[in-house]
């Protein structure tokens, strides 16, 4: 008999030829700045928990008392039955974080992207989208139906000129704010007075900048002196909130209308409880302790100077995110595998992630971390300039 999947097989082995096939990493303990991977103890410098929370004792108990009033999981969507006080905590609680009048969870920050983009245009209207958004937008835009213009990166003048040139009944742009490969920035402003001038609707991803960048860690929309001109906020409790989910703050008519058209939240089961209440406990502390979104950016820049003068290409962090350009995949994975061999855990990343011959390592920091987790790291990348 044939067997039906033998095409998986064959698809593996490419991967396996061209070094693209990927295997998980199993840590043995939690999100800290050191963890425990294959019974070793490493330096973690791999992780989106930019300000150290999700192992914050606070943010841990918050989650834990919550499991105990209201359960680990809610069982149902929030229309039907899965929805609990907690849930209007938090999306107020986030809605002022960002200055806006409400805030609607998601299940992830992925799904926040697939659900608002593809519930604000469909069919016949347009999407402008920034060449290196992540694949949370491709894939919203893509399910949307919209047709699809791809701008130069971080070209506002691009963007106008396809806006100038292609009408369309609804027309949607879209960006991360810190883009989550090569942490840089969005023009933020030039691309909302694009938008403004040709009547087309302005979404930012957030998921890196919220609690990292801006006023009080409120993001790099408050940063550019947006708040009040953009219209889509989305932003994830899974990255600096050191929790899970996603969020779309803007206007109450905004929440409304994707509260009644996005799919993905309409037929999702509801963020369970336990996670809320961890999201809200980290809200609390970035109130509480605002030097921890300065402490990340410190020490980015204190990463990135330290690879630089070891001879690495890097970019000045925007964030927290510091990317290491190596160029070809094969390269890119030796210096991962050296890094590792000396207690620094620092992943390759390769095509599709990012365009072919960019592979990269991709370090992030955490607040948490100290200055001699940083300074070791460096000195491993300087001995494992393996091909480089």
């Amino acid at each position: 008999m044939t067997d039906p999947l033998a095409f998986v097989h064959d698809e593996l082995r490419v991967l396996q030829d061209a070094s693209l096939l990927r295997t998980v990493h199993a840590l043995d303990s939690a999100q800290q700045p050191e963890v425990i991977l294959n019974g070793r103890r490493v330096i973690l410098l791999a992780s989106n928990n930019y300000l150290g929370l999700a192992a914050d004792e606070r943010v841990v108990e918050a989650a834990a008392e919550a499991a105990r009033r209201w359960g680990a999981g809610t069982g149902s969507a929030r229309l039907i039955s899965g929805g609990v006080r907690i849930h209007d905590e938090l999306e107020g609680r986030l809605a002022r974080l960002k200055r806006s009048e409400a805030a609607l969870l998601f299940s992830s920050g992925y799904l926040a992207n697939l659900g608002t983009i593809s519930a604000l245009v469909g069919r016949g209207d347009a999407i402008f989208s920034d060449e290196l958004n992540h694949a949370s937008i491709i894939d919203g835009a893509r399910l949307s139906g919209a047709e699809v213009h791809i701008y130069r990166h971080a070209d506002a003048s691009h963007l106008a000129d396809l806006l100038r040139t292609h009408p369309a009944p609804r027309r949607l742009v879209v960006t991360d704010a810190v883009f989550s490969m090569d942490g840089d920035l969005a023009p933020l402003r030039d691309l909302a007075e694009a938008c403004e001038h040709h009547g087309a609707i302005l979404m930012v991803d957030e998921a890196h900048a919220t609690g990292v960048v801006g006023p009080d860690g409120r993001g790099a929309v408050a940063g550019a002196g947006l708040e009040g001109r953009v219209p889509v906020i989305m932003g994830t409790l899974s990255k600096a909130l050191g929790a899970a989910g996603g969020f779309i703050a803007g206007s109450s008519a905004l929440v409304s209308f994707l509260r009644n058209r996005a799919r993905a939240f309409i037929f999702d089961t509801a963020l369970p409880a336990p996670v809320a209440a961890a999201a809200l406990a980290a809200l609390d502390v970035l109130e509480a302790e605002p030097w921890r979104a300065g402490r990340a950016r410190a020490l980015a820049t204190r990463l990135a100077s330290g690879l630089s003068d070891a001879g690495f290409r890097v970019s000045e962090p925007a964030a927290a995110i510091v990317p290491v350009h190596i160029g070809e995949t094969d390269a890119a994975l030796a210096v991962s595998r050296a890094l590792l061999g000396q207690g620094v855990l620092v992943p390759a990343i390769r095509p599709p992630s990012v365009p072919p011959g960019t592979a990269r390592l991709r370090a992030t920091v955490m607040a948490t971390h100290e200055d001699a987790h940083v300074d070791a790291a460096v000195r491993a990348f300087a001995a494992s300039r393996v091909g480089v």
